[in-house]
C-alpha cells in the first residue's frame, strides 16, 4: 500500500478508532463495557462541556451520531412525559417530544425509567405507564405509537409493575422487543418501520429488568428475566427455548440486567440473592448454583437492587442491599471481599459499574464518579470525584440519590439528575 494512502487512512480511521457512542441501555452491547483508551486516569479539573435544564426521572441518557436522548417527567400544568433530544457538542436542545401521561398506582412517580433506544435514524422510547413510541431521531417527529397499557388491559387487569414499566426497548433485526407485562404478552415485539405486531409471549408477571440477546450454540437467544422466571426465546419468532422458574419470595423486585458469559447467565436480586444459570443445548438451561439469606440485611452472595454487577475473569463484583461493595466466586457464589468504601451505607445503595479494559468507571448514588481497579485482591479506588448533586424526586431520603445510569460516549460522560443533564470531557489532555 502506498505511504499516502496508508497515511490518508491513519488518519481518517486513527482519531476515531476509540470513538464510540452509547445508543442504549448499558452501551452499544447492553454490557456495560467501553472500549475507550484516550480518557483520564486522574480528575483533576474535568472540564464541564455542558449543562442543560431538565425535570425528574430515572430514564438514563443514550448518545448516538451527535445527540443525546433523555426522558423527564412533568407534573404541571398536566402530566405529561417527555422525550427530550440536544446535541452532543454543545448541549443546545434540538427537539421535544411531550405526551400526556397520567401515573396511576405507580410508586416513586418521578419519571419514566426506561433509557430511549436508538437504532438508525429512529428514536424508540418506553414511558412508565406503557406509552412506547418511534420517533424521527433527528427531527422528534412520531413515526409511530402505541400504547400497551391500553391494548394489554395491564392497568385493567392489576398487572402493572408497582414502579411502572421499566425496561428499555431492544432492537433485533426488524424487531423492537419491550418487556410489558400483559396477560398474554409479558414480552411482545413489533416491527420496527410500522409498529405492527409481530409476536408476543409468556403470561408471566413483569418485571423491571431489561432483556438481552446473547449467542449459544451459534444462534441469537433473547434472555427476558420476568416476575416469574428466566426465559430464552427466539427472538425472531418468539418461541420458547428454555425457561427456569424464579418465582420471587416476596414481589417481583428484579431490576439487574442479566449477565453473560460463555454459557452463563448470573441474576441478581434485593430479597432473592444470586441466580447462576448454565445454558446447555439449545432448548435446556439448568442452575449451576443459588444462594439467598435469610433478609435484606443478613444476606448471601449479592442481594443486589438497582445496579448491574460487573464479571471480570472468575470474579463477579456488585453491590450489596445495603451498598456493601462485594466479590464473589462466578463459580460457587461464595463471597471473597466486601468494601464500604464505594458508596455510603444506605438501604437500596446504588452503583453502576462500566468496565473499561482493566480499569472500572463507577458511579455511585450520590453523585461521585470512580475510577477503579476490581481485583480478586480487593478495591483499589484510582481517583474520585463528584460529578452531580443528589436530588429528592427519585428518592426523599439521605438527602436524594442519583439512580440513573450514565452513558460514557466518545470521551464524555453523560449525567442526569431530577434538575439538569450535563456532559463532562473525560478526554485525556
Amino acid at each position: 500500500m502506498p505511504r499516502v494512502v496508508l497515511f490518508l487512512l491513519m488518519c481518517l480511521v486513527g482519531p476515531c478508532a476509540f470513538a464510540q457512542d452509547w445508543p442504549q441501555w448499558r452501551g452499544t452491547n447492553r454490557d456495560g463495557v467501553l472500549k475507550d483508551a484516550n480518557l483520564v486516569s486522574s480528575f483533576e479539573d474535568l472540564k464541564t462541556n455542558w449543562t442543560q435544564e431538565i425535570s425528574a426521572g430515572y430514564s438514563g441518557p443514550t448518545v448516538a451520531d451527535g445527540k443525546v436522548y433523555v426522558m423527564d417527567r412533568r407534573t404541571k400544568p398536566q402530566q405529561t412525559e417527555r422525550v427530550l433530544c440536544f446535541d452532543e457538542k454543545s448541549g443546545e436542545p434540538l427537539w421535544t417530544h411531550e405526551y400526556k401521561a397520567v401515573y396511576r398506582g405507580v410508586g416513586y412517580v418521578a419519571g419514566p425509567r426506561a433509557s430511549v433506544t436508538i437504532d438508525g435514524d429512529k428514536a424508540y422510547s418506553l414511558g412508565t405507564m406503557g406509552h412506547a413510541f418511534c420517533l424521527n431521531a433527528k427531527t422528534g417527529k412520531e413515526i409511530w405509537k402505541h400504547d400497551f397499557d391500553e391494548s394489554l388491559q395491564i392497568t385493567k387487569s392489576k398487572r402493572m409493575p408497582i414502579w411502572g414499566i421499566a425496561a428499555s426497548p431492544l432492537i433485533y433485526r426488524d424487531l423492537v422487543i419491550y418487556h410489558v407485562g400483559g396477560v398474554d404478552a409479558c414480552v411482545i415485539a413489533m416491527d420496527k418501520n410500522s409498529g405492527k405486531e409481530a409476536w408476543r409471549a409468556l403470561k408471566d408477571r413483569a418485571q423491571y429488568s431489561s432483556p438481552i440477546i446473547t449467542r449459544h450454540n451459534d444462534k441469537d437467544v433473547l434472555i427476558c428475566w420476568t416476575g416469574d422466571a428466566v426465559v430464552g426465546l427466539a427472538p425472531q419468532k418468539g418461541k420458547l427455548l428454555w425457561r427456569f422458574e424464579f418465582k420471587p419470595r416476596n414481589m417481583p423486585i428484579g431490576i439487574a440486567t442479566p449477565i453473560v458469559q460463555g454459557d452463563k447467565i448470573f441474576l441478581t436480586s434485593f430479597y432473592d440473592g444470586s441466580l447462576m444459570l448454565k445454558m446447555t443445548d439449545d432448548e435446556t438451561i439448568e442452575k449451576a448454583w443459588k444462594a439467598i439469606g435469610d433478609n435484606e440485611k443478613s444476606t448471601k452472595a449479592l442481594h443486589s437492587i438497582i445496579s448491574t454487577p460487573v464479571w471480570i475473569d472468575d470474579v463477579i463484583y456488585g453491590v450489596d442491599s445495603y451498598g456493601e461493595l462485594r466479590a464473589i466466586e462466578a463459580k460457587t457464589g461464595q463471597r471473597i471481599w466486601e468494601s464500604d468504601k464505594a458508596v455510603p451505607r444506605g438501604r437500596w445503595s446504588t452503583i453502576h459499574f462500566i468496565q473499561d479494559g482493566t480499569n472500572v468507571w463507577m458511579f455511585n448514588e450520590r453523585g461521585d464518579l470512580k475510577l477503579a481497579k476490581l481485583e480478586r485482591s480487593g478495591f483499589t479506588e484510582i481517583s474520585s470525584t463528584n460529578i452531580i448533586a443528589p436530588t429528592t424526586n427519585q428518592l426523599n431520603r439521605r438527602g436524594g440519590v442519583c439512580w440513573s445510569h450514565p452513558a460514557f460516549a466518545n470521551g464524555n460522560v453523560i449525567i442526569r439528575n431530577d434538575k439538569e443533564i450535563k456532559s463532562i470531557s473525560l478526554k485525556q489532555k
